[in-house]
This record gives structure tokens, sequence and C-alpha cells, in this order.
């Protein structure tokens, strides 16, 4: 009882702390809740479309601006200019004002019709990788639909009926099945990963902040005399208004996504709120791990400055882990964000049993106990150590 008292009082000082000090507010509720619409409504339309593209057609007959119609009609793709030549296209290119260009030289249609292979040439730029990739896509299909309407007419004048037609033109049909997000919304790909990242960010920096500042202002005495000089007392009740602040940020976070936005969701509820609450104590204990590590209020907070950013790379939201070097993909279980990841694209997003992701639900709890190591070194330093700036 006298413990729970203890840790209360704390908390109750923290609160004090924390309204008095603006950063909090920012780093904590602010902030946080501008990433969360910032990035969902970055890409609240799923995927790009309408994306500029350019036509150099010196072909000018009726089969190839049927080509160009439907090239048009894709949702992704805009044709929004005709150039004279292929220096043109290219410049536009260069000048950012188009993402590709479509080539059709002079002799395509009869080309098409005499069955002599006619070269088609389209050229887009994969600097931005999505608007490349899907254009690359759009320019290819309709490349091999122009040949197709060709042989399905040629075919037609043979007398062939259209089931036969169909099996010449494409022998082997696809039956494409997309599991889990069959709309291709790159919201629900990116939002569900570098949302909660950057939250973790924030409280990988305040958790070493609120604790050197303690020792920066020289109230460290006070802070563990109200904890009887217990370290774990006084991390308790220091980081339980953070804690629950945060916690309630992230299940907003979840309610407004997958309730409101409509993210797809097979876990259910309960899977939501234990990653939410592992992914708040993982990164506090990493934050009080760096702290006692290196007391020093300075270089713990670029420590974890570091590790949080470097998470974005090693989670494999973006660029799948077993790509990367062996070395690197061992490091990547050094960061919980990659463990948050992993979580949720097996139990939330996919629907499969917790026991599936044990290991980096392990890794997270790991990441929580991390401050048993360093216990010792924060009471000696709250006790023993005077601040250097």
């Amino acid at each position: 009882m006298r413990v729970l008292k203890q840790i209360y009082s704390i908390a109750i000082r923290e609160c004090g702390i924390l309204m008095k000090n603006p950063i909090y507010g920012f780093c904590m509720v602010l902030f946080p809740t501008f990433v969360v619409f910032f990035f969902t409504s970055l890409m609240n339309k799923g995927l790009p479309t309408d994306m500029p593209v350019g036509i150099v057609d010196l072909d000018h007959t009726a089969t190839t601006r049927s080509m160009i119609r439907h090239l048009d009609a894709f949702q992704t793709t805009k044709v929004v200019a005709e150039y004279n030549n292929v220096n043109e296209a290219r410049q536009a290119i260069q000048e950012n004002k188009i993402y590709a260009f479509l080539y059709i030289p002079r002799g395509t249609t009869d080309g098409l019709m005499t069955s002599s292979q006619p070269k088609i040439s389209f050229y887009y730029s994969n600097v931005t990788l999505v608007a490349g990739s899907m254009l690359f896509r759009d320019l290819k299909t309709i490349s091999s639909l122009g040949s197709a309407s060709i042989g399905k007419t040629k075919l037609s004048a043979f007398g062939k009926t259209d089931d036969e037609i169909k099996t010449y033109l494409q022998p082997v049909a696809i039956d494409l099945h997309m599991i889990g997000n069959p709309w291709s919304n790159y919201n629900v790909y990116l939002s569900t990963v570098m949302v909660p990242g950057i939250l973790m960010l924030f409280i990988f920096l305040l958790t070493p902040y609120s604790i050197g500042t303690e020792l920066k202002f020289k109230h460290s005495k006070e802070w563990f005399a109200m904890a009887g000089n217990n370290p774990w007392i006084a991390i308790a009740g220091k980081l339980l208004p953070q804690f629950m602040i945060f916690l309630t940020i992230f299940y907003l976070f979840e309610l407004y996504i997958y309730y409101i936005l409509g993210f797809p969701h097979p876990g259910g509820v309960f899977t939501m709120l234990l990653l939410g609450f592992l992914a708040v104590i993982s990164a506090q204990g990493f934050g009080v791990f760096a702290f006692g590590l290196m007391p020093s209020l300075r270089m713990s907070m670029s420590i974890c400055s570091l590790w949080a950013v470097v998470s974005f790379s090693t989670s494999g939201a973006t660029y799948p882990a077993f790509s990367m070097n062996p070395i690197i993909q061992g490091l990547t279980n050094l960061f919980p964000l990659r463990h948050y990841y992993m979580i949720y694209q097996i139990n939330i997003f996919n629907g499969y049993p917790l026991m599936d992701a044990w290991f980096s639900i392990s890794a997270l709890i790991l990441f929580a106990l991390l401050p048993i190591f360093v216990m010792g070194n924060i009471k000696r330093a709250m006790l023993l150590y005077v601040y250097i700036p």
C-alpha cells in the first residue's frame, strides 16, 4: 500500500511537470495528433490517380488514337499532352511536367496488320518509385492490348469464334486474388507502420528527456526521496502519466484507422489493444535503458533518436527484411518497430493466432524489461552525478 502511495505521489508531481513544460504537450498530444491526420490524409485516395503522361504519336491512325483513349481511361494515368518528337517528351520528363510518355512510330498500324512486329516504346521516370511502377504497368498493358486488338480483328476475319480467339490471344488465364488489401491501398500499407513508428519516436525521446531533466535542474534527489530511494518506484511514478497519455493516443489512432477509415483488421480488438500496450511499454523500456546505459540527457536522447530513425528502414514495411544483407537482417531484431510490424501483419492484418507471432511479442516484452539491467546505474546517477551540459 505504501508503494502505491509513493507511485501516486510521484505521478501527481509528474503531472504538474507535464502541465508546466509545454514541450510535453506538443510532443505527447499536438504533434502525434498532427502526424496521424497528416499521414492518413496524405494517402486518403489509397492510390495515386491521374498521373500525367505524354504521347508521341507519329502514326496518327484510328488504331493509335484508340490506344491513347484507352490509356487515358486508366484510373492512374491521364494523358495531358502530345509532343512532336521524343526530345520534346524527354525534356518534359526532365522538367517534371510528366512522369512517362508513349512513343508510337510511323507505320505501327500497318506493321500490326502485316504481323511485322512494329516497336512501340514507352519511357517512364522511376525517380518516384510508386509513380514509375504504376505507370509502367499501364503502359505495358496498353501496348499489349494494341496488338491484341489487331489480332482479334484478323482472327475474326478468318472466321474464328470468340472462344477460339480468347484461347489464342491469352492461352493462360490469370485468376488474381489480393489477400488482405484487395484495393492496393497504400494508406493501409504505410500509415499503419509509419504513424506508430513516429509515435514510438516521441516516446523514445521524451522518456530519457523526462529523466535527464531531473538531473539537469537538480531535482533528482527530491524525486528519489519521494520514492524512498527506490529507483523502480521513482521510474514507475514518473512514467505512469506519460504511459497513460501515449497509450490513449495509440488507442485513439487505432480507433480512427480501423473503425473510421475502415482499414482491414481481421485480427480483432484484443490484438489491437495488446499491440498498442506492447508498443508503449517497449518504447518506454528502451528509453529508460538508453538513459541508464549512458546517464546523460544529450547522449541518451541521441541514442534514442538514432534508434528510432533507423527503425523505419529495418522494420521491413518498405523493403523486405529477408532481402537485406544477412547481418542487417539479424540486426533488425534489435528495433522495437520491427516487432511491432511483424505482430501487425501476422495478427491484425492477416488474422493469424497470437502464437504465430510469439517471437515478436516476447521481443517487445524484453524491450520493456531492459531497465532491469540499468536501474542501479540510474540510481547512482540521480544521487551522485553532477549534470554537465
